[in-house]
């Protein structure tokens, strides 16, 4: 990490709240360690300290800056971040927990967080290839199921990532790790491979696999023929050296910043479409501003009104089986289905699905208007009309 990388990170996530009309200015802050190289009491010193460094120069707080986790971080940094914070500068603060996002749920957190940027990948995917005139357009069939998908990083993102794909029918043809790579054109099943990495540390050797290689073989996997291909890892996997060997019809990038500019223009000349990183993984901003908001209301969400729900889709499901008889009649696991009140998951899963759903839609209708096949070109061009009217509309402050 360095200053560089940093800057053009708070740009892009300046671009990704405008895209998916999260109110967040965009930032982003980080590190250079290894946490590798660290045991678990030195990283929870470096990010307290981070955090005090942080609140010296008035960069953190629930109405100033709210951090999330990324590469090598996650639930428990987080929560070092809010105890840090809570406990040496905002014992008055009733919203203190909303200085930062992504904690367990045990400190504020919320249900669909961890998940949160796999799953937005999905959607978002889905939402493209569902769309049957662009697909037309573009000249891809519609439709996500029977797809081969190749996942690169099988970390929090790449392994949600694998794992809703494949539950809504796709092959997981291969998984890319910085150490191994699996492949099977038939399919990996996703939760075993998983627990095989957890255990070994690496995917070279697994069972289900008709081949698996180790570090110096694994970027090569890329290169395989697939429908989807889902860079979820670090930045500049696909370059300029590997672009014209990348055979996937789609590249839903998953990192950010995966496909280096001079890669993406090989890439579109060669007919691939490319679904951009400021939309496809903006999910665990989107789910980072939901538990945000569940921090300033203090309130989990669906308390209020899940028992409220059930009771009234009970009393209408009653009154239908009333009046139409006997051809209405569900079965209990059905009926227990059709009455539940939605959880705090359900909501946020539902609202991440409209909110991907809905920037994917302006993002192919900024494509037709502009008639280009360039999804990023589109997304900036929203992104940037956003930032613009906000602006505009504010009219001038200091004059």
């Amino acid at each position: 990490m360095d200053l560089q990388e940093v800057e053009a990170l708070a740009s892009l996530m300046t671009y990704k709240c405008a895209v998916v009309d999260v109110p967040y200015g965009g930032a982003k802050g980080g590190v250079t360690v290894d946490p590798k190289k660290y045991t678990t009491h030195e990283l929870e010193l470096i990010t307290r300290r981070y955090t005090m460094e942080l609140r010296k120069h008035g960069f953190i707080g629930p109405g100033i800056d709210v951090p999330a986790p990324d590469v090598g971080t996650g639930p428990r940094e987080m929560s070092w971040i809010k105890d840090t914070y809570t406990t040496l500068f905002a014992q008055s603060d009733i919203n203190a927990a909303g200085c930062v996002t992504g904690k367990p749920i045990s400190q504020g957190g919320i249900q669909g967080r961890t998940e949160a940027t796999g799953l937005g990948v999905f959607f978002g995917t889905r939402e493209f290839l569902s769309n049957e005139e662009e697909c037309a357009r573009v000249g891809l069939e519609p439709g996500i199921a029977n797809r081969s998908v190749i996942i690169q990083g099988f970390g929090n993102v790449g392994y949600y990532a694998a794992k809703f794909f494949q539950a809504a029918g796709c092959r997981i043809i291969g998984v890319i790790e910085y150490n191994s790579a699996a492949y099977n054109k038939d399919g990996l099943d996703v939760e075993e491979l998983k627990t095989f990495q957890t255990e070994t540390g690496s995917l070279e050797g697994f069972q289900g696999a008709s081949k698996t290689v180790g570090a110096e073989e694994a970027v090569s996997f890329l290169e395989e023929e697939c429908d989807i291909l889902v860079p979820a890892a670090l930045e500049q996997a696909i370059n300029k050296d590997n672009a014209d060997r990348i055979k996937a019809k789609v590249i839903s990038e998953g990192a950010n910043g995966p496909v280096t500019p001079l890669a993406e223009a090989i890439l579109l000349k060669k007919g691939t479409l490319i679904y951009p990183d400021m939309l496809m993984n903006a999910g665990g901003v989107t789910v980072s501003y939901f538990e945000w908001l569940k921090n300033l209301q203090h309130v989990r969400f669906g308390r209020m009104t899940r028992k409220w729900e059930q009771k009234s889709k009970t009393m209408m499901l009653k009154e239908i089986k009333r009046i139409g008889g006997q051809p209405y009649q569900l079965s209990k696991e059905e009926e227990i289905d059709l009455m539940a009140g939605p959880s705090e998951l359900d909501i946020v899963r539902s609202g991440l699905e409209d909110t991907m759903n809905t920037a994917v839609a302006e993002t192919i209708g900024t494509a037709i208007e502009l008639d280009t096949r360039n999804y990023r070109k589109a997304a900036f061009v929203n992104a940037i009309r956003k930032i613009e009217t906000c602006y505009r509309e504010a009219g001038i402050t200091i004059g």
